[in-house]
């Protein structure tokens, strides 16, 4: 009798032991739910996550401290890098990298994602895992292409001579490169199997996380048939796999280019695809100047009202919850001191999450916004340059200037912003 006691309460005890959380997110009727309730969520993009909890080359301490702020402000939901690949030397690139040829893997950087899953359900968070980037920073498809073809990879500006548009050509050879898309579901298989070295719960079956991204802002430039076809049959791969958890692409949307290769409506079509995302960036897309807000920021907000607009109604035809996982704006005039004001970033947030608090009373598809991007207590070595190996790592990748749009502990007033918008939300 003792025996059977023990065997029936034991996942219980485990439970609580492990601080894991027991529900999944799931979809019904273009709506998140968790535990029977619709899930709503105001969260941010920790991308550095697991770097940060790696036990010898990461400060685990940080990463308490930096969940236990985000909690306490109400944010509660994080968007975090499931990867990073390719050589140390490699530029405007975080490091170490999780891959660092294919197949040969840092148990450091495994085990800082393990943490950093662990930590974040002892405090009731839910992760949303991308899988591969689209972008150099962390190495992505570019470096699975480089490595397939063992050609080098013509990195977009601040590299010297470098081209947006050649960068993009490149990687989109990815999706039609069988070896490359071979060493990236190898990653895939690799990161759903993985079981946690902290709970012992495979990932596949880790309630803490929400879904995975097939990418972080795949483009189907030139190859648009190709890009949903990879679309397609990745999806089925994943969900072979993990039945429990949510998927989507992590697409941008539209974007402001005709040329990218994205089409909103058919890119998450398909049936395994749960729900959209968006992202929105009016300066890097040219419809705002923080030097001259006063006249570029009314502008600036005009264009995200119509793009939120456009997407919502799309993802309303197709029955999907749509997230809004990325936007920001410079502080005040462009600067990086950290002393500087936020006013239009503040209004800008204010807006967003006003239309987020406003579609949940009309029960509109937007379901959650995850802001970019979370800097915390870390600070750049110098204010406005770029990150190098060895640096804190911040909300700002390390390809773009070091405090563009990442949120700091210390931004009192878009702190207080956020809190009173999560408090609205409960």
């Amino acid at each position: 009798m003792k025996a059977s006691v023990l065997i029936i309460f034991l996942p219980f005890i485990l439970g609580i032991k492990l601080g894991v959380s027991q529900s999944f997110v799931v979809v019904q009727d273009g709506q998140f739910f968790l535990e029977g309730s619709p899930y709503y969520f105001i969260g941010t993009n920790l991308w550095y996550g697991m770097h940060l909890g790696a036990p010898q080359s990461g400060n685990q301490q940080r990463l308490l401290r930096e969940l236990d702020h985000l909690k306490s402000i109400g944010v509660n939901n994080l968007r975090i890098m499931a990867c990073s690949e390719g050589p140390a030397d490699s530029p405007w690139r975080v490091s170490p990298a999780l891959q660092n040829s294919p197949g040969i893997y840092s148990d450091d950087l495994w085990q800082g994602l393990d943490f950093l899953l662990y930590e974040m359900s002892k405090r009731e968070m839910k992760g949303v895992l991308c899988l591969t980037n689209f972008w150099p920073w962390s190495g992505g498809m570019s470096q699975y292409v480089s490595w397939s073809e063992g050609s080098q990879i013509p990195y977009p500006p601040p590299q010297k001579d470098g081209s947006w548009l050649k960068y993009q050509l490149y990687t989109s050879r990815f999706y039609v490169d069988n070896r490359a898309k071979t060493y990236y579901l190898n990653h895939v298989d690799k990161v759903l199997n993985r079981t946690n070295h902290c709970t012992g719960i495979a990932y596949r079956s880790d309630p803490t996380i929400m879904a995975w991204q097939l990418a972080n802002e795949p483009r189907g430039i030139l190859r648009s048939k190709k890009y949903r076809q990879w679309i397609d049959e990745t999806a089925g791969f994943i969900k072979k796999i993990d039945r429990h958890h949510l998927l989507t692409i992590g697409s941008e949307g539209n974007t402001s280019s005709s040329w990218s290769g994205n089409r909103f409506f058919p890119d998450h079509q398909f049936n395994e695809i749960d729900y959209c995302t968006i992202h929105f960036w009016a300066e890097n897309w040219g419809w705002y100047d923080p030097a001259n807000p006063e006249v570029s920021y009314p502008n600036a907000l005009k264009k995200m009202r119509e793009y939120l607009d456009n997407h919502l109604k799309i993802a309303s035809q197709l029955g999907k919850p749509l997230v809004f996982e990325e936007f920001g704006l410079a502080r005040d005039q462009g600067s990086f001191n950290l002393q500087s004001m936020v006013k239009y970033r503040d209004e800008f947030y204010r807006h967003i999450f006003e239309s987020f608090i406003q579609g949940i009373n009309e029960s509109s598809a937007l379901c959650g916004v995850n802001f970019w991007a979370w800097s915390g207590e870390g600070r750049p070595v110098s204010e406005g340059d770029y990150w190098k190996a060895g640096h804190e790592p911040l909300g700002d990748p390390p390809h773009e200037r070091q405090g563009w749009y990442g949120v700091y502990d210390q931004d009192s007033s878009t702190l207080r912003m956020i809190t009173e918008f999560t408090s609205r939300l409960k």
